[in-house]
């Protein structure tokens, strides 16, 4: 068995207890730092009762299940302080009783999409005035290529590369994706010659590049305190969304994984960027240090 000092079993004490019952926060009048060493199977005090810790790979971690620690304080204070997770709970209890009890679509039907269904007036109205159709589709390609400018201007001029690693992370992601499954062509589907991509040439439907591209660009905007320009991408952004719906351009749950793959690829990006900065500072360090 291992020693373990007792500044270390203190700090592990107080981790450990915040993790296996981060209810309520541990009393610290029963964690003694001072004098205490742990070998083998040393009590420590946690909420005021005892636990066994055992050390082990350098490591602390309780003997008992955490739930067999809880109190009833400990579930009120569950539902009180944790509300966002108690309704993430409730809504998988019900969308499992949905899942298994919701009548499958059957093959020879065209996929059911509440997208769909609420923008049927506003598919009507496109599908019976073709040039209010082409006029947004124009828009639609202009809103897409200022993103596109945007992402490449944040590299080449002002020397920040984040926006577009993350743009070519998920378009080479949503390549691999859409060759995996191809998706039928909803059967009301709305072209238009100059639609981004422009003219009427085949494209994957998951998930939405233009969703997608366009949260890339909001939270660079974001960042660099652009905040009027990012509010305006994302009222943008939901306009073309539903522009998408309405032509049949999308699926709305291509339109859902746009938005939450833009999040994903620029969190990832920046994760590279500073693993590549980190590397580069310690490189740059241990030079200064040879020469």
């Amino acid at each position: 068995m291992k020693r373990v000092s007792s500044a270390n079993i203190f700090s592990t004490t107080a981790t450990t207890t915040l993790l296996t019952s981060p209810y309520r926060p541990p009393d610290k009048g029963n964690c003694r730092s001072n004098n205490v060493k742990v070998m083998g199977n040393k009590k420590a005090g946690v909420h005021g009762n005892v636990a066994d810790y055992h050390v082990f790979n350098g490591g602390v971690h309780s003997g008992k299940p955490s739930f067999m620690k809880w109190t009833l304080n400990d579930v009120v204070n569950v539902v009180r302080s944790h509300r966002i997770p108690c309704v993430f709970a409730v809504g998988l209890v019900f969308f499992m009783y949905v899942e298994y009890t919701i009548p499958m679509v059957p093959h020879s039907s065209p996929p059911l999409d509440w997208g769909f269904l609420l923008t049927r007036s506003f598919h009507r109205a496109l599908a019976s005035r073709p040039l209010l159709n082409t006029v947004l589709a124009a828009l639609n390609t202009v809103f897409v290529l200022v993103q596109t400018v945007y992402i490449v201007w944040a590299w080449l001029i002002e020397g920040r590369p984040r926006a577009t690693i993350s743009a070519l992370f998920m378009f080479t992601c949503r390549g691999i994706l859409g060759c995996s499954t191809q998706l039928p062509l909803p059967q009301e589907f709305l072209g238009s010659g100059v639609d981004f991509p422009v003219g009427n040439v085949s494209f994957f439907l998951f998930f939405s590049g233009h969703v997608a591209g366009a949260v890339i660009a909001s939270l660079d905007m974001r960042r660099m305190q652009r905040r009027g320009m990012a509010w305006l991408f994302d009222i943008l952004n939901v306009l073309q969304s539903l522009r998408l719906l309405a032509t049949r351009g999308h699926y709305t749950i291509d339109l859902a994984v746009g938005l939450g793959a833009g999040i994903l690829f620029d969190f990832l990006a920046g994760k590279y960027e500073h693993s590549k900065t980190t590397k580069t500072s310690i490189f740059s360090r241990s030079m200064k240090e040879i020469c």
